[in-house]
């Protein structure tokens, strides 16, 4: 499975297309069906199962019709931190040091 820290935008874009071809796959459910219960063409998905590209509404609309809309659910949600956990990773900015001056007072 591709690591997402380690992959590329495309990389993950195209990992995401696999996996919603895999799914539709796994249910048995043709290209041309699927493309009619999302509102999409069928080239419309090919080219997100196969290249990962579409859009965010395309995305979920295959989602939808495939029944898997709720995994998207736990996409992108702050996790909130307790003050501790934040002030460990805000570390103080270093300050510029300046040199001592050339010139010496008479």
């Amino acid at each position: 499975m591709l690591d997402f820290n380690l992959a590329s935008p495309a990389e993950v874009c195209v990992a995401l297309g696999e996996r919603l071809k895999a799914t539709r796959q796994a249910k048995g459910i043709q290209q041309a069906e699927l493309a009619a219960r999302s509102g999409i063409s069928r080239n419309t998905l090919l080219a997100l199962e196969s290249h990962g590209q579409g859009s965010m509404t395309t995305l979920v609309r295959v989602a939808s019709a495939l029944g898997i809309v709720d995994q998207l659910q736990s996409l992108f949600v702050l996790r909130i931190q307790s003050i501790a956990q934040l002030e460990a990773q805000t570390a103080p900015v270093p300050q510029r040091i300046r040199k001592p001056s050339m010139k010496t007072k008479p």
